[in-house]
């Protein structure tokens, strides 16, 4: 272990070459993953708990998509405006109070607003979170501290989909509270233990949103990101349903999906500083044509273990990706807007879990057969674009450092 000062002027240890306020964030966001339960099993709750109607549980379920799309761009502006722990903290905060409103909430207006406001402060650590490993870490690290982010956040949340569905036979009002004490603890531990990292603001440069949205570069990184979430997403939402459709059981898309989340768990950790070592650009690409391969091959297959094969394929490509977009975008935005930066990165995702449901339902009623190689294309579409930009990603990172 080592002893530096940092960039942002405050002395911080180093453990594995990372510092000490980073294993911290680290540890607080496998604890808040530990404890998301209610996300999940939200459907469920709205149908079973509360009697409402699949028809309203969806609107429910929308609001949480737009609430989810506002997140992110307001929480990367209070992350550079109001500094990173702040935000990180004040989301925790509201994220825990919302969780508790909800589990009380009988009313549909009550519930469709809960999850409104529950959908903006959810993720609204995330661009706070990669502001501050952009902060705290040097450049040659950052693909291997975003990647053990990547793994903790995976890690607890498979652990979580297990005790959620065993605590939620006790009732749900549980979850709720398991979900916002764990909020609680990790917006404790940031501010008790992360020093803000925000460049002090006699150093700051001005900065609006408007400047973020100038940036083609950035705009087209985002736009490839988004090309891949239409992908990626059709796992949790075409792909039961084509598999129900086939005639297999809710078990079969189970255990498939316990491929994806095993692979994670014990592939990830062993490629992350491997994968460090290569072009950023050129991994991610990879990751994006082999998710769009996995995804190609779902036509092929018809079987509980072939579409297990399938999501193995898909979920290497996953692993590929890991921790590698926040390399991309802490390289790519000034200090001063990182977190606008990483807003609008999340803001990708928001978008992409808004429209992936909406496009892959239509492509697997219209043309079921051509579905699977279509967003195969779309994969190999992203890649390409990422090789595209992947000369002027460099060219940025260079200069940056």
């Amino acid at each position: 272990m080592t002893t530096v000062i940092s960039r942002t002027g405050f002395i911080q240890s180093k453990v594995g070459g990372l510092p000490r306020p980073f294993w911290v964030l680290f540890g607080g966001s496998f604890v808040n993953r530990l404890g998301t339960m209610v996300e999940p099993f939200i459907g469920i709750y709205l149908t079973q708990a509360r009697g409402v109607s699949l028809a309203t549980t969806g609107l429910v379920m929308t609001m949480f998509g737009v609430g989810s799309l506002l997140s992110q761009p307001v929480a990367g502006w209070l992350a550079d405006r109001l500094g990173r722990r702040v935000t990180l903290t004040g989301g925790m905060v509201a994220t825990a109070v919302t969780m508790i409103a909800l589990g009380y909430t009988t009313s549909v207006a009550g519930l469709v607003v809960g999850m409104l406001v529950l959908g903006i402060v959810v993720d609204a650590y995330r661009p706070a979170s990669q502001a501050i490993v952009a902060d705290l870490v040097p450049p040659e690290d950052r693909p291997r501290a975003f990647g053990l982010l990547f793994w903790a956040i995976n890690l607890g949340f498979s652990v979580a989909m297990v005790a959620g569905g065993w605590l939620a036979r006790s009732g749900f009002t549980v979850l709720f509270w398991v979900d916002a004490v764990t909020c609680l603890v990790f917006g404790l531990l940031v501010w008790r233990a992360i020093p803000e990292t925000r460049p002090a603001r006699e150093d700051a440069q001005p900065g609006r949103f408007a400047d973020v949205l100038r940036d083609r570069l950035m705009l087209a990184f985002v736009l490839g990101n988004l090309a891949y979430s239409l992908v990626y997403l059709q796992a949790y939402t075409t792909l039961p349903l084509a598999m129900t459709g086939q005639g297999l059981p809710t078990s079969a898309y189970g255990i498939a999906m316990a491929v994806n989340g095993l692979l994670i768990v014990v592939v990830q950790p062993l490629t992350n500083a491997w994968l460090a070592r290569f072009d950023p650009s050129r991994v991610l690409a990879s990751g994006f044509a082999l998710v769009g391969l996995g995804f190609a091959l779902t036509s092929l297959v018809s079987s509980a273990a072939g579409h297990a094969a399938t999501v193995a394929v898909w979920t290497l490509g996953e692993v590929l990706t890991a921790g590698i977009p926040g390399a991309i975008v802490a390289a790519l935005a000034p200090p001063h807007l990182r977190g606008r930066y990483s807003g609008l990165y999340g803001l990708s995702w928001s978008a992409g879990s808004l429209l992936a449901p909406l496009v892959g339902t239509r492509l697997l009623a219209a043309a079921p057969g051509l579905m699977w190689p279509l967003l195969g294309g779309l994969g190999l579409l992203a890649a390409a674009g990422q090789l595209l930009i992947g000369r002027a990603v460099r060219r940025r990172s260079a200069l940056a450092t």
